[in-house]
């Protein structure tokens, strides 16, 4: 057959079939690439969000003797480049350039503070880019002393800023260090970081700030700093009789991060940290791995497989439907080559070549469109993934597959008739059986998928399409009995189209009724996309104040002064401050300590309005953490000891703790509260209030929020969920109008029956949208309820948590505004549908319509 004459005369549904096959395919090679590019920024920014020592790959090995003492750069030079050398493949793009080298002592105390006070020695490989010496000088070299009859090394060291001032110390001081093994040291400088921010710092916290412990049981606490010595202080620097650790920093850089990859990395780090063990032969002392990747990889990947669960929950409902809808356009061309296909076979034509010029036609507008839709994918930022390539193919397959066996199927016999809009055709008894048994596979899988979660069995993963496919044959097989119900009632009355319209809705042929059920699983994902991103946006906002706990948060290491507190008032768009005290308090009086706060509740509660957070009210006594509960009276050490009453037990205190042991106190228990802390109703700008209070950091719940929704992740799943609803949504349209199109010859050919009975164009309005409308109707209520028992169905089994700020996310709210509108819009089409086939119908002669014979 001529198969481009065929396209030229079906101009029409070969565009259709065009165009739907062209966003199919636009939509399964595009999404994943998007998606993908998603996941790796996420990666990217989970690396280089987080502290560099947790990130950074750090060789460490300690020194126990002379023998194992490095006391030259060049020592630690080659040492760097075996590591370099010897780091996995898969691990190797990560590691930039930019390392550092490190030696440092620990647990070196002060002569005579009685284990207070701890000078620790320490020399970075890149001390001169990092800091600058703003009191006295740069450290030279090391000196000697004597000290109780032995010649001691004395080091020049520099020390940071801050610990002249915790620590109680002055540049040109000398300290003596150790119990047994002494040593001096000789401050002559003190230094300020070049860039305090940088993440560099994550490995020398030590050497930038004074560390505070307080022992188990003391009320005191141990101050520690590490100085910063020069590259001759490595000379007299030992490990023989204190603890002396050198490390080798390598950088992870995020900029080559790749999730696809993320599972090698993590095997690359057990394999690195295996090798670097290797190297320990010529030491009594092993070389060690130290580093966080592992664990923010393991943590990167339990989010992304949550991320991924609902994408390819979500993207296989997509296909599914898109895939329908192309069927329905199939089927529609199928349709309009019946006639010619009939006189073909009849006149001799093979079942091959009915087949072929069907499946040739068919290939004729899906291939081309296929391969527009592929290349219009790569205009999509992300790496190719096989679904791009395999998706198009799977549609082109699909589509000519689909083409070539209906009509293989309809035309296997010459000159087939066919008058099942009589009655009904009853299923056989393998059918049956095999339609309730998926029915009960579904939902036997929906209950192991609630009980054991997806990680048990990837299998699972198919459940929801099961579960939508259960639905479907339900509907299929049960919506003809309240049809049948409502013929029997219009039956008794006087009027003929109700009856009518309804009888055919009622009868209609299975294959005329399968193809309005992929609004089922269009309605069904849409809802659930819809439901889905809704309560993530809801406990994203809960998360948000859960983190902040107020508007506006300032808290502070120290007090802040009553002046700059009244400032903080006056700044506009401050509504109302709130003052509340933090710290780390006795229980009791053993070694027993919990975190309180002592904040006016009552004044805390108004502030927070609205919120979707709150606290008990409390004018007295406490309320405790669960592990405190029980206590009945209890003291507290803080200022002064307090005696409290505990008057409620809660879970958490909003924007301050989440677990362990905490106390909120009312703040006049203080007889000198010392704020620490203002929490701030309003809309003031959080860069002004930072300026007038210096010492404080504050964090507002509309940027926590912003965080949390600009996750790339969380961003994705969110946008995907989005794309995904109104892509279905068109398709559901469509799939409709397709419906009322595919069967418009017979519907128009039964209308033209009845007009020859007198039926008026009012009436055949209504019969065709009461033949119509019921199934419709019916899908998108039993779609509609699949959308909304999805969520809940799912329960524990997929873990939003990641996207929503770790707050689980649950208890979906019934909205039904998108379900309800998604509904209506498909009832509409389908009335205005009616509406427009009527009218079409009755500008049709009827002898075109009706055979010779027809009315005798």
């Amino acid at each position: 057959m001529r198969i481009a004459l065929l396209a030229r005369v079906h101009l029409g549904t070969v565009a259709v079939l065009f165009v739907l096959t062209l966003s199919a395919c636009l939509l399964v090679a595009g999404l994943p690439r998007a998606m993908q590019a998603s996941y790796d920024e996420a990666m990217r920014r989970s690396l280089s969000g987080a502290p560099a020592v947790q990130a950074d790959l750090t060789v460490t090995v300690a020194s126990r003797s002379q023998e194992e003492d490095l006391h030259e750069r060049g020592q630690f030079d080659s040492r760097d480049r075996l590591w370099h050398e010897i780091v996995p493949p898969a691990l190797r793009p990560l590691v930039v350039t930019g390392g550092h080298m490190s030696a440092k002592t620990a647990l070196t105390p002060v002569t005579g503070t009685g284990g207070l006070m701890y000078i620790n020695l320490g020399w970075l490989s890149d001390a001169d880019r990092r800091v600058d010496w703003v009191r006295g000088r740069a450290p030279g070299a090391p000196a000697t002393m004597r000290y109780e009859g032995e010649t001691i090394p004395v080091f020049e060291v520099g020390i940071v800023e801050e610990a002249l001032r915790e620590m109680d110390l002055r540049v040109g001081q000398t300290k003596l260090l150790g119990e047994n093994e002494y040593v001096a040291v000789k401050i002559v400088g003190a230094f300020r970081a070049k860039d305090p921010e940088d993440r560099y710092w994550s490995h020398n916290s030590d050497i930038l700030h004074v560390a505070k412990v307080q022992p188990p049981g003391e009320l005191g606490f141990e101050k520690h700093i590490t100085t910063l010595m020069p590259d001759q202080g490595l000379t007299a620097l030992s490990g023989e009789g204190r603890n002396l650790f050198y490390h080798w920093i390598l950088p992870i850089g995020a900029g080559a991060a790749s999730a696809l990859a993320a599972p090698g990395i993590d095997a690359a780090v057990t394999e690195f940290g295996r090798v670097v063990a290797l190297q320990s032969s010529s030491t009594a002392s092993p070389y060690r791995l130290e580093t966080g990747l592992p664990k923010l990889l393991d943590d990167f990947l339990a989010a992304l497989a949550t991320a991924q669960t609902v994408m390819y929950l979500v993207l296989g409902g997509l296909l599914a439907v898109a895939l329908g809808v192309i069927a329905l356009a199939v089927q529609l061309l199928a349709d309009r080559m019946d006639h010619t296909l009939t006189m073909a076979r009849a006149r001799g034509g093979s079942l091959r070549q009915v087949a072929g010029t069907a499946a040739a036609l068919t290939g004729l507008a899906v291939a081309p469109a296929a391969l527009a839709g592929y290349a219009l994918s790569y205009l999509v930022p992300g790496p190719v993934l096989p679904i791009v390539h395999v998706g198009p193919v799977l549609v082109v397959v699909v589509a000519v597959g689909f083409a070539a066996a209906r009509l293989a199927v309809t035309h296997r016999t010459p000159l087939h008739e066919r008058r099942d809009d009589v009655a009904a055709a009853r299923p056989s008894a393998r059918r049956v059986t095999l339609e309730v048994l998926v029915v009960v596979l579904a939902l036997a899988g929906a209950y192991l998928l609630r009980a054991r979660g997806l990680t048990s069995d990837p299998f699972l993963l198919l459940v929801p399409l099961a579960l939508t496919l259960a639905a479907a044959l339900v509907t299929l097989r049960c919506y003809p009995y309240p049809l049948r119900l409502l013929v029997r009632l219009t039956g008794r009355g006087r009027a003929a189209v109700p009856f009518l319209g309804l009888t055919r809705a009622a009868r209609a042929r299975s294959a005329s009724v399968l193809p309005v059920l992929i609004l089922l699983p269009a309605l069904g994902v849409s809802v659930f996309a819809a439901v889905i991103s809704d309560g993530i946006a809801s406990t994203q906002r809960v998360a948000s104040w859960e983190q902040v706990g107020a508007p506006i948060r300032m808290t502070s290491r120290i007090e802040i002064p009553a002046a700059q507190i009244d400032q903080v008032r006056k700044t506009a768009g401050v509504e109302q401050v709130v003052l509340a005290q933090t710290a780390r308090v006795q229980v009791g009086y053993g070694a027993e300590r919990a975190e309180a706060i002592a904040v006016d509740v009552a004044q805390w509660r108004a502030i927070l309005g609205d919120a979707p957070v709150s606290l008990p009210a409390l004018s007295d006594g406490a309320l405790v953490s669960p592990e405190l509960r029980g206590r009945g009276t209890f003291e507290i050490g803080w200022q002064s000891r307090v005696k409290l009453a505990t008057r409620g037990v809660i879970d958490s205190v909003p924007g301050f703790y989440t677990n362990g042991k905490f106390i909120v106190v009312p703040l006049s228990v203080l007889t000198r509260p010392a704020v620490n802390t203002l929490l701030i109703k309003g809309d003031a700008a959080p860069a002004e209030l930072a300026r007038l209070v210096p010492s404080a950091t504050v964090e507002s719940q509309s940027q926590a929020l912003e965080a949390i929704r600009d996750d790339p992740l969380t961003f994705t799943v969110r946008w995907t969920l989005l794309v995904v609803t109104v892509a279905l949504a068109l398709y559901a349209l469509a799939a409709v109008v397709l419906s009322l199109v595919v069967g418009a010859s017979e519907r128009a050919r039964a209308v033209s029956f009845l007009r020859t009975l007198g039926l008026s164009d009012r009436q055949a309005q209504r019969l065709t949208v009461l033949e119509i409308l019921p199934m419709i109707l019916v899908t998108a209520l039993v779609g509609l309820g699949l959308g909304l028992g999805l969520p809940p169905a799912l329960g524990p089994a997929v873990d939003l948590s990641s996207y929503a700020g770790d707050l689980p996310v649950g208890g979906y709210a019934l909205d039904l505004v998108m379900p309800s509108a998604l509904a209506i819009g498909l009832a509409c089409v389908a009335v205005l549908g009616a509406y427009a086939h009527t009218a079409i119908s009755r500008r049709r002669n009827l002898g075109a319509v009706l055979r010779v014979g027809d009315l005798s």
